[in-house]
């Protein structure tokens, strides 16, 4: 008996000194092979902990006293917490207040038998004790030894194995409390990485953002932009921007952002033009430890770091072929799955998506997916390229006078009419970003209250828009689009039949219906 052994004694105490000291899942498996196996004689050991529903159970701690070769199956069933607690040994071990024994050879004889007694079976195993594990007058596991005789436990040992249950219920308390603290802060830590990437996506806005938000001009083409912008921004639907490059797409994007329900969260902008098509799939849905040589860490993707806010996917039109299935089961079903990740990740996150290419050529080619494509072009807006709204061109010019002028503490006031009437002429094959670096790159060689001569580049033709007297020649389009969108409005948007558009023009209305088609006159233009 282990009153009458002083070395049992020292033994004992010492354990019950280490379990009191056990603070994590290591701790407890260095008391378990330096000192629980001195103090009474069995093979094998495992604490095995049940599922929060108390259905299933899974094994937290083993211990072999020598190798054992266990099925890969057998171990994926064990680690992942598919065995059932009502087996008839887990659940008799975690209702009774003693320690339950068995002897293999008679639960061999059930008509179920748990599949990990048939395991200790085929190893030689012939008797176990079981223990329940509680915490706070709550079951969350059992204690179980496992011996090679078929009475390999005395009633002192038993009784031992007892008390040694109590003890390990009070580690696996602290153990517990332990791993939700390390959680919590993993979870903080998780929850600090985004704030500051957060806080790097702010910093960057605020230094690219203009610093007159407003988008500049009065024209009707830009009119017309501004009324879908209007309608559009209160609403969750996905809005594909069209326009060539330098036409102020991100700055459209940003403007329905901000006057979203959304505008108090992120705005974060994708690039998939810059972007290696092999990190694209990283940058949007982001990555877990190890999923690729390279990933150190985890890292979160765009898509979650623009939660409740808007994903500006820009140059859309970039994305691989073969990414586009996933972003289209994003858009879809809103839920994402990092890479190497095994989680479903539900999103909300408003999709803005641009590109200066032809799309639906992109689709007929076979480049883009036609379903991807119908997704985002929910609700188009075509920006106008700037040659198509020249009349804009003297309160752009102002705008960005002024904005480079107070950058550079100079006194410039203002352009000449002859240096508008020159801006007015040109072709502008950059649109409105080319205006703001030319007008950027005058301001800095100015040294005048006005801009009294441009450098316009070389080599390009100038753009024939305006007559001898200063006035904008209207193309024929222009003209024959306006002409029949008057006519529209004339009729209340009536096109065939008595008092329709197309009978005031003297055309059948499939003719009109084909020249609306071209001109691209949508039903919100004449309701304008």
């Amino acid at each position: 008996m282990f009153h009458d052994n002083p070395q049992a004694q020292d033994i004992l105490l010492s354990f019950s000194n280490a379990i009191a000291s056990i603070r994590d899942k290591q701790d407890l498996q260095d008391v378990v092979q330096n000192i629980l196996n001195k103090l009474f004689t069995f093979n094998d050991m495992v604490i095995a902990l049940c599922s929060d529903d108390a259905k299933t159970h899974k094994t937290y701690l083993v211990h072999f006293e020598k190798a054992r070769e266990i099925p890969e199956d057998f171990g994926k069933v064990l680690a992942l917490g598919k065995c059932p607690v009502d087996d008839g040994i887990v659940n008799t071990t975690l209702a009774s207040s003693r320690p339950v024994s068995l002897q293999i050879a008679d639960v061999m004889k059930w008509k179920t038998i748990p599949e990990y007694i048939r395991f200790w079976n085929a190893n030689g195993i012939r008797q176990m004790v079981g223990a329940p594990l509680r915490v706070r007058g709550k079951a969350i596991g059992g204690l179980f030894f496992y011996s090679e005789q078929e009475n390999g436990f005395q009633k002192n040992e038993i009784d031992l194995i007892h008390n040694i249950s109590l003890q390990l219920s009070v580690a696996m308390a602290n153990i517990q409390a332990n791993e939700t603290i390390e959680r919590q802060l993993r979870e903080i830590d998780q929850y600090k990485q985004q704030l500051e990437k957060e806080k790097d996506y702010l910093q960057e806005e605020i230094r690219t953002v203009y610093n007159n938000q407003e988008i500049i001009g009065s024209g009707e083409s830009i009119q017309r932009v501004f009324h879908l912008v209007a309608q559009v921004s209160p609403t969750d639907t996905s809005v594909l921007i069209l326009g060539e490059t330098g036409t102020g797409k991100e700055l459209i994007a940003r403007a329905i952002h901000e006057h979203s329900s959304r505008k108090g969260k992120l705005m974060v902008k994708v690039n998939c033009a810059t972007l290696p098509s092999n990190l694209i799939e990283s940058e949007l849905f982001g990555h877990e430890r190890g999923s690729f040589t390279g990933a150190i860490d985890r890292r979160i993707g765009k898509f979650e770091l623009a939660a409740g806010g808007t994903l500006f996917l820009d140059e859309v039109g970039e994305i691989p072929l073969e990414l586009q299935g996933k972003l289209l089961r994003a858009l879809q079903e809103r839920e994402i799955e990092r890479i190497g990740g095994k989680t479903t990740i539900r999103i909300n996150t408003r999709i803005i998506a641009a590109t200066n290419r032809p799309l639906w050529q992109e689709v007929q080619a076979g480049r883009f997916r036609s379903d991807l494509y119908y997704r985002l072009n929910v609700f188009p807006i075509s920006l106008p390229s700037l040659h198509q709204r020249v009349e804009d061109i003297p309160a752009l010019v102002d705008h960005f006078i002024r904005k480079y002028a107070r950058k550079t503490g100079k006194k410039i006031v203002g352009a000449t009419e002859k240096v508008l009437h020159e801006l007015q002429s040109y072709s502008w094959p950059g649109n409105i970003r080319e205006l703001e670096h030319l007008i950027e790159r005058t301001v800095l060689l100015t040294h005048d209250t006005h801009i009294r001569h441009i450098d316009l580049p070389p080599g390009e033709m100038p753009f024939s828009g305006l007559s001898a007297d200063g006035q904008r020649i209207k193309t024929i389009d222009e003209v024959e689009r306006e002409h029949i969108l008057r006519v529209l409005k004339k009729s209340k948007g009536k096109v065939s039949g008595t008092g329709g558009a197309a009978q005031l023009l003297g055309i059948p209305s499939t003719t009109l219906n084909s020249k609306m088609k071209r001109l691209e006159i949508k039903r919100e233009y004449w309701e304008m």
